[in-house]
C-alpha cells in the first residue's frame, strides 16, 4: 500500500489522489446521468422534423467530415431510424439510466454503505451491455466506456472497503 493510500485509525483520513479520482469519477458519472435525463426530456419535446433539420445542419457544415464519409453515413442512418421509429424505448432507457446514475452518485457521495454493492452490480451490468453493443455495432467508443466503468467499479470497491474498515474501527 502506498503512503498516500493509507488509512488512519483515529479520525477521518486525509484525501488521497485515489480519493480525488473517485470523487472526479462520480462527478463525471453524475454529469453523464444528468445529460441522459435531459436527453430523455428533449426526446419527448423535440419533433422528428427538428431532428432532421439538425442533422442537415451538421452535415452542411461538415462537422462530421465529408457528407459522404463513413461517420456521416452512420450518423444519418442512426438518426433516420430514430426519427422514423418509436422513441419510447430510447426515452425510457435514457430516463431510467440517468435517474439510476444520479441516485447512485448522490448515495456514494454521501457515503451510504448499502449503495456501494448496488453501484458495483449496476456498473458491471453497464460494462456487459457496452461490450455486447460494441460487438454488435462495431463501436469504438463503447469499449472505452466499458473500460472506464471497470475503473470506476474498482474505485467503488476500494472506497467501500475503506469505509467499512473506518466504521468498524470507530
Amino acid at each position: 500500500m502506498r503512503a498516500d493510500d493509507q488509512d488512519t485509525v483515529c479520525g477521518p483520513r486525509a484525501a488521497t489522489r485515489t480519493d480525488r479520482l473517485f470523487t472526479l469519477a462520480l462527478l463525471v458519472k453524475g454529469i453523464d446521468g444528468a445529460a441522459e435525463l435531459i436527453g430523455a426530456i428533449v426526446l419527448v419535446l423535440v419533433s422528428g422534423a427538428t431532428v432532421n433539420r439538425l442533422v442537415a445542419e451538421v452535415l452542411a457544415h461538415d462537422l462530421l467530415g465529408p457528407a459522404d464519409g463513413t461517420l456521416a453515413r452512420h450518423f444519418v442512418a442512426g438518426t433516420s431510424e430514430f426519427v422514423s421509429g418509436d422513441r419510447t424505448f430510447a426515452v425510457l432507457y435514457l430516463a431510467l439510466h440517468g435517474v439510476v446514475k444520479l441516485a447512485l452518485v448522490v448515495a456514494l457521495l454521501r457515503k451510504w454503505l448499502p449503495a456501494y454493492p448496488v453501484a458495483v452490480v449496476v456498473l458491471l451490468v453497464f460494462v456487459v451491455y457496452e461490450i455486447i453493443r460494441a460487438v454488435h455495432t462495431g463501436s469504438v467508443l463503447l469499449p472505452f466506456l466499458a473500460a472506464l466503468d471497470l475503473v470506476i467499479t474498482v474505485l467503488v470497491v476500494r472506497e467501500y472497503r475503506m469505509l467499512r474498515r473506518e466504521r468498524r474501527a470507530a
